[in-house]
């Protein structure tokens, strides 16, 4: 058995590489969209109540499963103060009951310095995340109060998962007439990364890109998400974004696990969904 390390001394990564060396990859997002929950979860209470009851039950039925959850922060914003309460909550349980998993708020911030300042308290201080996913759109200098959290984690935007994503992530830039996200992933794994708590995100939707992008940035953490309702396919996915050590990848899937099922049986549902990518993705690596 794994001496699992206490959450007030370990960081984003040494959370990661605990959860990798017991062969977990899967990371369950909990993209948790109130008008999907089941009614009888809604029965019990207030939106608050439901949401943080789904997601709690979920994370009990899955945790021993995962390498991390991935709150979406726009699930629990749409819901206004009962919402971010229950992400709150969510956040404070998963820190107490399973301190040794480490959390991703799916945010996608940035804005200049000083603006980031008040995203990094949100996230850290008050959520109490272990990682934040942000865009490189402004760089590294506007960037700089999230990249100073040596202990947290930070995940840099490089090729999403949405059809879309090639209209500018594609385009050919500089001198070498590269696309942006490879230059964007070469820039968070030669200059951003100074603190070694740098990740980045590549849709499990681009196979051939995230091969290329695991070239650049080497045995750095890997956020793949668009596995499950997006399409993604788990053995071209663990062939391409496998590190050196087999490990590095983050291979989130979110509605094919948390709504598996309609019903009452919904925490048992999500916990053989999880079951069934975990031994995939093992039986690929």
């Amino acid at each position: 058995m794994i001496e699992q390390t206490t959450s007030s001394t370990a960081t984003f990564i040494s959370k990661l590489e605990q959860r990798w060396r017991q062969g977990t990859f899967v990371c369950v997002g909990l993209d948790s969209d109130y008008d999907r929950i089941p009614a009888t979860v809604k029965s019990m209470g207030s939106v608050e109540e439901a949401l943080f009851i789904f997601n709690r039950d979920i994370i009990d039925a899955t945790h021993d499963l995962v390498c991390a959850y991935k709150p979406n922060s726009a699930f629990y914003e749409a819901q206004g103060d009962q919402g971010l309460r229950a992400l709150c909550r969510t956040v404070e349980y998963i820190r107490e009951t399973y301190p040794h998993i480490p959390v991703i708020l799916d945010a996608k911030r940035a804005d200049i310095g000083s603006t980031n300042l008040g995203y990094v308290q949100m996230a850290f201080d008050i959520i109490g995340v272990d990682a934040i996913t942000i865009h490189p759109y402004l760089g590294k200098e506007a960037l700089a109060p999230f990249l100073a959290r040596k202990e947290k984690g930070m995940i840099v935007l490089v090729k999403t998962s949405n059809p879309g994503a090639g209209e500018f992530q594609d385009l050919p830039v500089g001198g070498a007439q590269e696309p942006l996200y490879q230059v964007v992933a070469r820039h968070v794994a030669n200059a951003w990364n100074t603190h070694g708590n740098c990740a980045i995100v590549v849709g499990a939707t681009y196979p051939a890109e995230l091969e290329k992008v695991r070239a650049i940035v080497g045995d750095m953490p890997i956020l793949i998400p668009g596995i499950g309702a997006q399409g993604g396919e788990v053995e071209a996915t663990v062939s391409a974004g496998k590190d050196s050590r087999g490990w590095g990848m983050i291979i989130s899937a979110s509605r094919s696990i948390i709504f598996a099922s309609k019903g009452d049986d919904f925490a048992r549902a999500a916990r053989e969904a999880t079951r069934e990518l975990r031994a995939e993705i093992n039986r690929y690596n």
